[in-house]
Order: structure tokens, then sequence, then C-alpha cells
């Protein structure tokens, strides 16, 4: 029985992107590219016990090591919330330890322990080694335009993400505080009667 490998419904076949104009779905082949080269790494990084969400904080320790939390999550550009439950389980494993600074107990950092550090010996080359196979066959010329493209793209989205936030109305990103009545705010109800919550 022949194994059929994994292919998401919103990626096309390469066959099918080749044939795409040159400005179609770019984000789109961004994103297919990222996904596949995502899978290529986490496919090696099983056979050695470690998780691809390990190795992604992993990475910015062995370049900057005693971070915050919360400067490790925004540098690894996830919530700050999945970093503590990695960080939870990095630590369980012995790659990393928290530490609180003399004087201030609310803020901690984060320390590779030897085998959080050992690691990248092991990691970086698996990391090298997909990357190498992801531009097999592209010639220097062409990937010298992909990288001033893609950082022109990087540019252009993060402009715009700053023009966003600087545009947005006050208090439209706070919730609107409930009027002092002398009584709790009813709760809003929806199917059923349960309370809505935010959607994850």
């Amino acid at each position: 029985m022949t194994h059929t490998p994994y292919a998401p419904e919103d990626e096309a076949s390469p066959a099918l992107l080749r044939e795409t104009g040159p400005h179609e779905r770019i984000l789109h082949l961004i994103k297919v590219a990222f996904r596949g080269s995502s899978r290529a790494l986490q496919s090696r990084l099983r056979h050695h016990g470690v998780l691809y969400g390990h190795w992604t904080l992993l990475r910015i320790l062995w370049q900057l090591d005693g971070m915050t939390q919360r400067q490790l999550s925004e540098q690894a550009g996830i919530m700050e919330s999945t970093a503590f439950g990695a960080l939870q389980a990095m630590e369980k494993l012995g790659y990393i330890t928290r530490q609180k600074l003399p004087g201030n107990n609310k803020q901690i950092r984060i320390f590779l322990t030897p085998q959080g550090a050992a690691l990248r010996n092991l990691i970086v080359p698996l990391a090298e080694e997909t990357n190498r196979i992801a531009i097999t066959g592209v010639p220097d010329e062409d990937l010298a335009v992909t990288r001033r493209s893609l950082v022109a793209i990087i540019e252009n989205l993060n402009i715009d993400e700053m023009t966003q936030a600087a545009t947005k109305e006050p208090g439209q990103a706070t919730e609107k505080k409930p009027e002092q009545s002398g009584r709790p705010p009813r709760k809003k109800t929806g199917a059923g009667g349960q309370a809505r919550g935010e959607t994850a």
C-alpha cells in the first residue's frame, strides 16, 4: 500500500502554480513555500525528538540568551501564553531554566542549559539542509532577486500595519466599561442562552 503525501486542499501543485500570472497570489505562494519548508524541517526534528515549536524559541536563545518571556515571544512572533506553555515543556526537558532577577521578582529571564545550548550543533545543520533542498536548482541571481523582493514585501506590510494602527479610532480596540448602576452587568447570551465569548 502506497502512502499519499500530505497535500492541503488550498495548495496547488507546482505545475499549476507555474501557470499563474507574475503578480497573482504572491502571498499564497509564500504561504505554500513556508508550509512546505516547515513540514520538511518538522520531519527532520521529529527524528531527534525535538518539537518545531521548541526549535522556534531555541534558535532565538542561541543568538541572545537571557531574554524575558515577553521579549522571546515578540521575537518569535507568537502569543506570550503560547510561549509560556512551550517554555514550561522545554524546562521539563532540561533545555532551559527560568530565573528571577535579584530585586525584581516579577521579571523572569530565560537561560539555556548546557543541554539546550548543545542542541544547536544538532539542529542548525538540519535547518541548513532543509534550506539547501528548498533552493535546489534556483540560480544565484534569482535567489538575490527573491531576497530583495521578500524584504520589500515585509517592509510594505510593516508600514501598512503601522498605518492601520495609527488610523484606528480611539477606543476601537478597547472594551467599553459597564456603567456603574449598583448591579452587575448582564451577560449577553447567544443561542441556547449561553454566554457569548470571543472566538479563538
